[in-house]
């Protein structure tokens, strides 16, 4: 995420995308354990895993856990976009995975919305590590 302040507002002292990528990990870790936590209740209410299913969910638990080591990449959101959709497309299992995916895509939302926030206070200077000491 190298957005720059623009010309005359004064850059970050420190990163201020650091501690985003560090949410946007961890959120992908915690929905690939949700995810791996749905194999059972698929498995005993949902009419039985088939080989396939696990193999969908496992590879998307599994690609969720790469990608969050993967959030310094500029690519990084589309990525974790379109495991949402994965996840969402997931509902033809079972339909507690679609649940699982309604409520991460709004987490994800969410991080969208304090994502545009952010570049906002950049290119107006109001980081707190872009304001002059004394002012």
């Amino acid at each position: 995420m190298s957005d720059e302040a623009p010309a005359g507002v004064p850059e970050p002292a420190t990163d201020p995308w650091k501690g985003f990528r560090g949410v946007m990990a961890g959120t992908l870790v915690l929905e690939a354990i949700t995810v791996l936590l749905a194999l059972p209740v698929v498995g005993a209410v949902g009419g039985g895993l088939k080989w396939w299913s696990v193999l969908y969910l496992v590879g998307l638990a599994v690609l969720m856990f790469l990608g969050a080591g993967l959030q310094r990449r500029l690519w990084a959101m589309p990525f974790n976009l379109t495991l949402q959709a994965a996840l969402l497309a997931g509902g033809f299992i079972h339909i507690s995975i679609a649940v699982i995916g309604v409520v991460f895509a709004a987490v994800w939302l969410f991080i969208l919305f304090l994502r545009a926030d952010v570049r906002k206070r950049i290119a107006a200077g109001l980081l707190p590590s872009q304001r002059m000491s004394g002012t």
